[in-house]
């Protein structure tokens, strides 16, 4: 026997229906012998079809065989897959794309062949916003809208048109209304009317507005309107599948209709926040769905053996998969995708789930709906029950595997149960389906006593919260989650072991972060669904004051408490992680920019993910999720390039209206760059810290309208960056280190800066403005600009200096400093005092300036730590001084960052308590007299 003979057999052994079809149609047995070798693609399909397009040609319509040769091409399409599937030479996306690439273009030529009939009676309908014929608009729902469909499948379909009105120039006008339920009934007809040759699909129009009892089609205003007054969470659900089928993507209308029904479905399906109360509606809604599975499920198909709405079903990762895509899709568009195995690939990439849960549910779904399969084409029954009889499970297990192969069916049972059985408990973790494990269930546990738990000031915040309007005026749910909460904190804090005075703290910064949220029950969910949530979010406020108020300030971070990933791939691979992070941004602000301005929600998204990269930073930054907290230089190495990629975004954002106002390409990167300072220019940024910035561009001195072109173009960013919007803040920006300072141009032409910091004699820069150009940096804007920056920064730098007039103005400039910020307290501070940071930056400053000249390497913007090993590398100080002040540098950078994050407003410390920072002080002290040879304070 042949290959292709075992096929046809097992073909014909493992579906009843494919044996009919071949015995009274022994022609396609010669049919598949060719075209089942091909996998199976649009073309072939449209082959398929070939009949029933030729059928649009003729004037005089034939219905009867029109509808035949639709049957007929599916009845060979389903043999054609049937084949290759249950031969092992289709995998699953295949399969469901084969039979919903076929859908749509049965749905197309069917809406082409009414249209004849249609048009000749009553005229077309004519769209008033194209201006060219307005056409029945099809929405596949469910697994059509997913490209998913099954062997035996209904297809779920919503008909919408643009507008209102009536036929023109016709025998007969119609409404449009009525124009396109003629339509729809018929489209309903041609495919679902069975006749001898069986049908195409079973049409289910369930999902439109009101369902039965709604009209056929409707108009987008009268789906707006519903949505709007009546759409129900299910819906939501529903139309995340949703997608136009017709007209098809190569239509010309295709562009106008997807981008309309888009701007009414996706603010109803996506919220513009994480929306963490999806999982509560999910769970109510599987309830329901199982409530009526078991209702409909007789003594012999009992619900264990339903293997899509049954425990561990195809049903539950569906809405595993949806959940994240409603929780997330609002403010990250790559969740609004539909195959299901699409979803959990992204979940899997960002880190939302382990990857051993999320391939442990794709396998699963490969496998249940291979299974699916199996079990429908059989009889090409829409069923998802497992056979009772021993018979058919026996066939059944050896479908699964292919010809030639031999599965028990205990082997095969037990694969099914161990896939269900997983699915099972991963939806169950995910949706905390124990009532007695969930804090929005039950009231406080009976005999609880806060006074046994609590300590002193939140048991005192405890007691004010009971008898508080706030608690009255919460929904009763919210109040349940929020009492539960402090509950289970105080014992968890209690339990850890923690003392009572930090314990006390963390209740209270607990207090201040759930008053704040309490009435965002979509927060409160997060922390009442995740254990993991919870416990990261006390760590979080036990170990830092700083990042409490941050939280409490913008709660929708709390979802970057439930797993590691970011963080660790924030410090294992920081090049790759910015990369995505700026992908991920401009991919969200194409989102809300491509109608119109969009500049209001352009300027949230920027915040939000300025807040979210600032947070991920400060858990890598504690330790919280990862194995090794970060360094001082890494936090600040992180914060700097956030900052550069935040400045770089806005220039793209903002250039295009500049350059639209100013009749210019949008398309050209305009010689335009944002040069940074100070902190940030040194990549020593900290989580609070202001950005001092400068602008320059090139152009001819004589190009005057540059100058406003340019200043427009610094004005608005500078807005961009600084307005204080419903998502928060960004910056603080100081452009008073620009040529002249404040009296000085917002924007500086690139040759003019030049000439400004070689100027000489009395007119001669002064030195704090050369110290200042030491850690001064390209951040964003022309790359071109920036180049001619470092040129000018180094040609400035490297000039020849007298040195001892140099030590004498920055010993001077260090005195001024020094005065301008007094410290009446015995306490030592780490940044101003003698011996402090302030110091190392000044010496690191004039070595840069006194020896560039001969010694190149001292150019670079490497940072103060690594500048001073250069510099007693190359023997201008001790080598062994050189290091010890590095790693003073090192220690206070890192205290100071501990203060600030525990809240501190002055970074001071008492030197008798810590003799490190004595030993580190003195070092410093030690290079200061060796560089300056007099004291660095007045």
């Amino acid at each position: 026997m042949t290959d292709f003979s075992r096929q046809i057999e097992f073909l014909k052994q493992h579906s009843t229906y494919a044996q009919r079809w071949l015995n009274a149609r022994p022609e396609w047995i010669d049919w598949l012998e060719v075209q089942g070798a091909q996998k199976i693609d649009v073309h072939g399909i449209q082959e398929l079809l070939t009949p029933c397009q030729e059928a649009l040609a003729f004037e005089d319509q034939n219905e009867a065989q029109f509808m035949a040769d639709l049957r007929l091409a599916r009845q060979r399409l389903m043999l054609w897959v049937a084949f290759r599937d249950l031969n092992g030479m289709a995998d699953l996306d295949e399969v469901t794309h084969a039979l919903s690439h076929f859908a749509e273009q049965v749905v197309s030529l069917s809406i082409a062949y009414i249209r004849e009939d249609l048009k000749r009676r009553f005229g077309l309908p004519w769209s008033s916003v194209t201006n060219s014929e307005m056409p029945l608009m099809v929405v596949g729902m469910g697994k059509l809208g997913g490209l998913e469909l099954n062997l035996s499948s209904d297809i779920d379909l919503i008909f919408l048109y643009e507008h209102e009105g009536e036929t023109q120039d016709a025998p007969k006008s119609l409404s449009y209304h009525e124009w396109f339920t003629r339509m729809g009934k018929r489209l309903i007809k041609l495919l679902a009317e069975h006749d001898a040759n069986g049908f195409v699909f079973r049409v289910d129009m369930r999902l439109r507005p009101n369902g039965d009892s709604g009209p056929l089609v409707c108009s987008l205003d009268m789906l707006e309107e519903y949505l709007l007054v009546q759409g129900r969470e299910w819906e939501r659900y529903a139309w995340i599948k949703g997608r136009m089928i017709a007209p098809l993507p190569d239509s010309p209308a295709f562009a106008h209709c997807e981008k309309e029904l888009d701007q009414l479905i996706r603010p109803f399906v996506y919220r513009r926040h994480l929306d963490y109360g999806v999982i509560a509606s999910i769970r109510e809604l599987h309830a329901q769905i199982q409530h009526e599975a078991e209702k409909r499920s007789s003594n012999h198909h009992g619900r264990s053996k339903d293997i899509k709405l049954g425990r561990g079903g195809i049903r539950e990762i569906e809405f595993l998969a949806q959940m994240f895509q409603l929780m997330r899709g609002g403010t990250d568009p790559r969740f609004r995708i539909r195959p299901t195995l699409r979803v959990l690939d992204l979940v899997k990439q960002q880190g939302i789930l382990p990857v051993s849960e999320v391939e442990t549910l794709q396998a699963a779904y490969v496998f249940l709906r291979r299974l699916e399969h199996r079990i429908q084409v059989w009889e090409d029954q829409q069923t998802h029950y497992l056979p009772e009889d021993d018979l058919a499970r026996t066939r059944l297990a050896s479908s699964m595997i292919g010809p030639d192969q031999i599965q028990e069916q205990s082997e095969f049972l037990d694969g099914l149960d161990k896939h269900q059985l997983a699915v099972a408990q991963l939806f169950e973790k995910a949706f905390v389906l124990d009532d007695s494990a969930r804090l929005d269930s039950a009231s406080l546990p009976v005999g609880w006593e806060p006074d046994g738990i609590f300590f002193p000031e939140s048991l005192a915040r405890w007691l004010a919260w009971v008898d508080s309007s706030k608690q009255n005026q919460l929904p009763e749910k919210s109040r349940l989650i929020f009492n539960n909460l402090i509950r289970k904190a105080a014992d968890s804090l209690h339990a850890d072991g923690i003392d009572s005075a930090a314990a006390d703290l963390t209740l209270l910064r607990f207090f201040d972060l759930l008053e704040a949220i309490a009435r965002r029950s979509a927060y409160l969910s997060i922390l009442s669904e995740y254990p993991r949530a919870l416990s990261n979010v006390l760590a979080l406020l036990r170990a830092s004051q700083w990042g409490a108020e941050y939280l409490t300030r913008h709660p929708h971070l709390l979802d970057y408490l439930l797993n590691s990933r970011t963080e660790k791939s924030l410090i294992e691979q920081p090049e790759q992680y910015w990369r995505e992070v700026k992908a991920t941004l401009d991919m969200r602000l194409d989102d809300v920019m491509a109608e119109g301005d969009g500049s209001e929600q352009a300027m949230d998204i920027l915040r939000i993910t300025h807040h979210t990269e600032t947070f991920i930073t400060l858990l890598a930054d504690l330790g919280i999720g990862v194995d090794q907290a970060l360094s001082v230089e890494k936090v600040s190495d992180h914060l700097s390039a956030l900052a550069d990629l935040i400045v770089q975004t806005t220039f793209e954002r903002v250039w295009p209206s500049v350059a639209k106002k100013f009749e210019l390409s949008a398309e050209l990167e305009p010689p335009f760059a944002v040069i940074s300072y100070g902190k940030l220019g040194g990549k020593e940024l900290g989580y609070a810290s202001d950005l001092d910035l400068v602008f320059l561009y090139q152009a001819e001195e004589s190009d005057y309208a540059a100058q406003e072109i340019y200043a427009l173009l610094a004005k608005r960013m500078i807005n961009w960056l600084t307005t204080y919007t419903s998502a928060g803040s960004l910056f603080e920006i100081d452009t008073r280190l620009r040529p002249n300072g404040s009296a000085g141009f917002l924007v500086t032409n690139a040759h003019a800066f030049r000439k400004y910091q070689l100027r000489e004699g009395d007119n001669a820069a002064w030195v704090w403005e050369h110290q200042a150009l030491t850690r001064a940096r390209y951040s964003a804007g022309s790359q071109s600009v920036g180049l001619f920056f470092d040129e000018v920064r180094s040609e400035v730098l490297s000039q020849k200096r007298d040195i001892n007039q140099l030590r004498s103005e920055i010993s001077e400039m260090r005195r001024k400093v020094h005065a301008g910020h007094p410290n009446p307290s015995s306490d030592f501070d780490l940044k101003h005092d003698s011996g402090g940071m302030v110091d190392i930056e000044f010496i690191v400053q004039f070595l840069v300036l006194a020896y560039s000249n001969a010694f190149p390497q001292l150019l670079s913007n490497l940072g103060n730590i690594a500048l001073l090993r250069i510099a007693g590398e190359v023997e201008l100080i001790p080598t062994q001084l050189a290091q010890k002040v590095a790693d003073a540098y090192r220690f206070f950078r890192a205290r100071q960052h501990r203060l600030r994050l525990d809240g501190a407003d002055k970074t001071r410390v008492d030197l008798a308590l810590e003799l490190p920072l004595v030993e580190a002080r003195e070092a410093v002290l030690s290079l200061w007299q060796e560089i300056f040879q007099v004291p660095s304070s007045t």
